[in-house]
């Protein structure tokens, strides 16, 4: 029966002793089948039955009964008096739920009533010895294979609690691993990127400069997508959505890879003439359509242009980016959103990158309720991929959806703590370059030191190697009347959501990713220009 205790089936041996057409029960209640004796006001034969079932799906172990008077009724509609010994025993389903009961019965109701009636002829009281023996002999068989059963159901319970407590502080360790390892990747990107920028300032039109920038750009965008993919396979990523319309934004990105890449063949955009309006998050979002312009751009050739194409379509903003690149055999569209994957044909080198842009593109499209797909009709005919979001009526949101240019800002006072020594002296040139007083810190305790002196800003690193650390640092300048209201900025490789929360916690107002870039300071300083200033009243930061 199931774990509702409706029939499924009974062997024949069953429907001889109970006195039933086997098949005219199958699907129907147990205890509709067999009720109660309504002339028996004793009767307990449902309860002590249905308590016993119950056991079984309840603790998933086997269960007997002890001898049960439980009466049957006849084809003729009367009942008549039968005693059994019944076994309730569980069958699981995949999910470890118990899906069925296995009830086994043995009629005993002969020697019930050889011993009722005191039969004591040497013929019956062998064969009847002869029969308690075997019952004995069965029971006892029976008990140790429920005891083998629920050792061996133990045992298995064990492997599995021991084999998710090693996959969970496996899946820690890989969480521990990539924090540490963005990082550690961040702090040598931030310094070559900031003594990048100091050599643009003092040799600007070098042409080895444009080739450092690329390079950096490319080491920058693969450790944001090891990091971005860890968090799409671990559920970490985080979106926060609104009304935004689709054209809108795919404009601003395709225009600035065309800024960043004269001399290609470009892209070629196509557009409707009615909003796309979708329920997203515009950061997540630029960063899937920059992922697929990219992909797209590694494979084409330079002369021939990458198609971009927003439509609509039943209910859907459709975002299609075909190139006219190698392309795939069509049974490998659906493993290219895979992490690590990467397309190549035979005769063609794979082009470069940790082949996480795509796992980033279907990780964000999920988020935001839509799908990712690829097509190619085979080697050497292209490729394309297309995203579909779900539209949505809410008007889009007023504010822009790309940043304001910045506005020149006033020169500042500016702590900057910072353990890496060659990083630290890469930002003070810049930032002495915007007319700005740099007293830097290369750990915590200095960092405190220097701070009993006044700062406009304070921009720390979050590992400082010694104690104390930057959200000690934050904590303590909280505390202080002379820094508790200034701009405070966390500058770290530690970048994911818990790092940005734990820093806010501490006292942060922003949380900026290595490596800095100036530009992107001056446009979070330039936000703030509306807020109190420095020294002035102003809540603690959210």
């Amino acid at each position: 029966m199931t774990a509702d205790f409706t029939i499924v089936t009974i062997n024949q041996a069953y429907a001889d002793a109970t006195m039933i057409d086997r098949e005219a029960v199958a699907g129907r209640p147990m205890f509709e089948v067999f009720p109660d004796n309504p002339d028996d006001p004793d009767a307990d034969g449902v309860r002590n039955l249905r308590r016993s079932l119950q056991t079984v799906v309840d603790s998933g172990r086997p269960d007997a009964l002890a001898l049960q008077r439980y009466d049957i009724r006849t084809p003729e509609g009367g009942f008549v008096e039968r005693y059994w010994s019944p076994v309730n025993t569980p069958l699981f389903a995949d999910d470890g739920s118990v899906a069925f009961i296995v009830h086994r019965v043995q009629d005993v109701t002969d020697l019930v009533e050889l011993r009722r009636h005191g039969h004591e002829q040497q013929r019956i009281t062998v064969a009847l010895q002869t029969r308690i023996e075997q019952m004995e002999a069965d029971l006892f068989t029976r008990g140790r294979h429920l005891q083998d059963a629920n050792r061996q159901l133990q045992r298995v319970n064990a492997e599995l609690a021991a084999a998710g407590d090693a996959l969970r502080a496996q899946q820690q360790a890989k969480d521990r691993f990539i924090a540490t390892l963005s990082h550690e990747l961040r702090n040598p990107l931030a310094s070559a990127r900031a003594a990048l920028d100091v050599l643009g300032l003092d040799v600007p039109d070098h042409p080895a400069l444009a080739v450092l920038a690329r390079q950096l750009t490319a080491l920058t965008r693969m450790t944001d997508d090891l990091l971005e993919a860890a968090r799409v396979v671990t559920g970490h990523l985080q979106v926060a959505r609104r009304p935004l319309d689709l054209r809108t934004l795919v404009a601003a990105i395709v225009g600035d890879i065309e800024a960043t890449r004269p001399g290609s063949a470009g892209i070629h955009l196509t557009l409707p003439d009615m909003p796309a309006t979708v329920d997203g998050d515009p950061v997540r979002l630029a960063q899937m359509i920059s992922n697929l312009l990219d992909n797209a751009r590694k494979h084409a050739p330079t002369d021939i242009p990458v198609h971009v194409e927003v439509t609509t379509d039943a209910g859907h903003a459709v975002l299609r980016v075909r190139d006219e690149g190698p392309g795939f055999a069509p049974e490998a569209a659906a493993g290219l959103f895979d992490p690590f994957v990467r397309a190549g044909t035979s005769g063609q080198s794979t082009p470069a990158g940790l082949g996480l842009g795509l796992a980033v593109v279907r990780g964000i499209a999920t988020l935001h309720d839509g799908s990712a797909t690829a097509h190619s009709n085979g080697p050497g005919t292209g490729a394309t991929f297309t995203v579909r979001l779900p539209l949505t009526d809410a008007p889009p949101n007023g504010a822009e959806q790309r940043p304001a240019p910045v506005t020149t800002r006033a020169p500042m006072r500016v702590l900057l703590v910072e353990d890496n020594a060659d990083l630290a002296a890469m930002y003070a040139v810049l930032l002495r370059q915007r007319g700005d007083t740099v007293t830097i810190a290369t750990n915590g305790a200095d960092a405190l030191a220097a701070a009993q002196h006044p700062f406009d800003l304070i921009l720390c690193d979050l590992a400082l190697g010694d104690d104390p650390d930057g959200y000690t640092v934050a904590r303590r300048l909280r505390r202080t009347p002379t820094h508790r209201s200034t701009r405070l900025i966390a500058v770290s490789g530690f970048s994911q959501d818990s790092d940005r929360e734990r820093s806010r916690a501490a006292g942060f107002d922003a949380h900026l990713a290595k490596p800095l870039d100036p530009a992107r300071l001056d446009q979070v300083l330039s936000d703030w220009t509306d807020q109190p200033t420095p020294g002035q009243p102003r809540p603690r930061p959210a």
